[in-house]
């Protein structure tokens, strides 16, 4: 059915304050997991943990960035500066998850097992994949680049739950120590993929 351009416009707009509201919901998850990630990893010892709690101030940082970005789309280079933001964001972090991890590595730091950690990132993995499902349909709707970026980048958080979950378990279960600074450096090599891949979709 061919639509008339006052209602395109109408629907556009509509898409946008949904994605506002699912990015105010990924900022309180994310705020939520900064505090619990982070505190459970420092109980722990676990860097991996820890990483996983300084990504998700990342991902604040990147829905907020959208929240700007839709507050005034229609901006000249808002978009791009919006991506800017984040890679810069990314890349930051994954210099210091390469250089942490690295240094637990070398020094043969053991993290204490964290059974809370991996139920948490169980339900974390689950609410990622939900958001990301449904910002990915909103950008399509709004035809958002920087919506449709940050819906990848809660895509992949979820993976990454997922697999430092995986690392914690086996920490857990079979003792492998080295598992805990191996996922935090899966966590800088993805902040690195997502760094240059948000940065050449800048250009």
């Amino acid at each position: 059915m061919n639509m008339s351009r006052a209602e395109r416009e109408a629907l556009h707009h509509a898409s946008l304050r949904r994605g506002r509201r699912l990015q105010y919901a990924t900022i309180a998850w994310n705020l939520l997991e900064v505090f619990v990630t982070i505190g459970l990893g420092v109980a722990a010892g676990s860097l991996a943990l820890i990483a996983f709690g300084l990504d998700s101030i990342v991902e604040v940082f990147a829905s907020l960035v959208v929240v700007w970005y839709i507050a005034n789309h229609d901006a000249r280079g808002r978009a791009r500066r919006a991506l800017r933001l984040v890679a810069g964001a990314f890349a930051i972090l994954a210099v210091y998850l390469i250089a942490a991890s690295a240094y637990n590595i070398l020094t043969g730091e053991a993290a204490d097992s964290s059974p809370l950690g991996i139920a948490y990132l169980a339900i974390t993995a689950v609410v990622m994949f939900v958001l990301a499902r449904l910002k990915r349909t909103t950008a399509r709707s709004a035809r958002s680049a920087p919506l449709d970026a940050e819906a990848s980048m809660t895509f992949l958080d979820g993976c990454l739950a997922s697999g430092i979950l995986v690392a914690l378990a086996l920490n857990t279960a079979a003792g492998l120590w080295w598992a805990d600074p191996a996922a935090a450096a899966l966590v800088a090599l993805f902040c690195a993929r997502e760094a240059i891949g948000t940065w050449r979709e800048a250009r």
